[in-house]
């Protein structure tokens, strides 16, 4: 009998997945306190610099901007984000390049690459398309949403816009700043890569987040994103509870299937001047747009003095000029990567 030789085994280093770019964000998971605070400190420090000074940062640098999703506040903050601090962009649409002919994402990425990119910014309707992006180019990459995935960076200007309401600097912060902190996200959680960046990143901060909605937008899962986080479905009772809520869009185009009356959702979970008034007079009203006026909110709460709609948009610039220059640092300025 002819011995059957054995295949040798492969070393733990090959069969490993390769590292992503220090300077990548690709998930919520990765933003511990440490971390999250240097990017904070870093988008006040850029925020407060002296215009010339800030255009210096990344002189020339060439950022890569891949949105295969339409997009208003995400990709124009991030362009002039890019801008301000000198960097040059370039727009890749679905709609107006090889992505259209079925070129994979992978090979985009390469190609972006091998024409110059030094960093891409990837909205996808794909979960996961950020991860693969960064591990098959070798680049930093920033997710600017990924399906119904996650969305960091909105995560993390939603976080400096609760700092500041609450008065909490950005160099204290730490896993207890917003102990005692309740935050509401209604509406469509379901499909939201908001709500679950939200979600994910508050509770490690101290927060407690609580999940509101009828049970075809919020399923009772939604409560495995991890501790801190809970589901009320009575939205008059979760305000009460709330220092800042958030309202997201009710998404017509991911409505297809669902048993949803629209009339009963206003009646029950529409933020308007009434209900606001009755249950969270002083509490924080937020919303990542696009607004549907008169669907989940009003234009009396979404113009009135308790909404930082506006404020959130600010915010989008500042932090995703700290991304930018963490990602096309030669020494990337964060804190440990968990």
């Amino acid at each position: 009998m002819v011995p059957i030789k054995k295949s040798p085994a492969r070393s733990t280093r090959a069969s490993a997945q390769p590292q992503l770019h220090p300077g990548s964000l690709v998930s919520v998971r990765e933003l511990t306190p440490q971390r999250t605070r240097a990017i904070l400190q870093l988008a006040d420090k850029l925020e407060a610099e002296e215009t010339l000074k800030r255009a210096r940062r990344l002189l020339k640098r060439r950022v890569a901007l891949l949105f295969y999703e339409s997009s208003t506040r995400t990709r124009t903050s991030f362009e002039l984000a890019a801008k301000s601090m000198s960097a040059d962009t370039t727009l890749v649409s679905a709609l107006s390049s090889s992505i259209e002919k079925g070129e994979s994402l992978k090979d985009t990425g390469i190609t972006l690459r091998a024409l110059g990119a030094e960093c891409i910014i990837l909205r996808s309707p794909y979960s996961g398309a950020p991860y693969l992006l960064a591990q098959s180019t070798g680049l930093p990459v920033l997710n600017a949403g990924d399906g119904m995935h996650e969305h960091p960076s909105q995560a993390l200007l939603d976080l400096r816009t609760m700092l500041r309401f609450l008065g909490i600097k950005s160099a204290k912060l730490n896993e207890k700043s917003l102990k005692g902190v309740t935050v509401t996200i209604c509406g469509d959680i379901f499909h939201s890569r908001v709500a679950r960046s939200n979600a994910l990143l508050l509770p490690k901060l101290g927060a407690r987040v609580v999940l509101c909605g009828p049970t075809p937008l919020l399923p009772d899962l939604a409560t495995t994103l991890g501790p801190g986080v809970s589901i009320e479905r009575n939205f008059d009772s979760s305000l009460k509870q709330s220092q800042i809520v958030m309202m997201l869009r009710i998404q017509a185009e991911r409505l297809a299937g669902l048993s949803l009356d629209l009339d009963e959702y206003r009646s029950n979970y529409q933020a308007n001047g009434e209900r606001i008034a009755a249950h969270a007079p002083k509490a924080l009203v937020m919303h990542p747009g696009p607004i549907i006026r008169g669907m989940e909110i009003t234009s009396e709460v979404a113009d009135g003095p308790q909404s930082a709609i506006a404020e959130q948009v600010s915010h989008g610039l500042a932090i995703r000029r700290a991304l930018l220059l963490q990602a096309l640092s030669p020494q990337p300025i964060s804190g440990k990567r968990a």
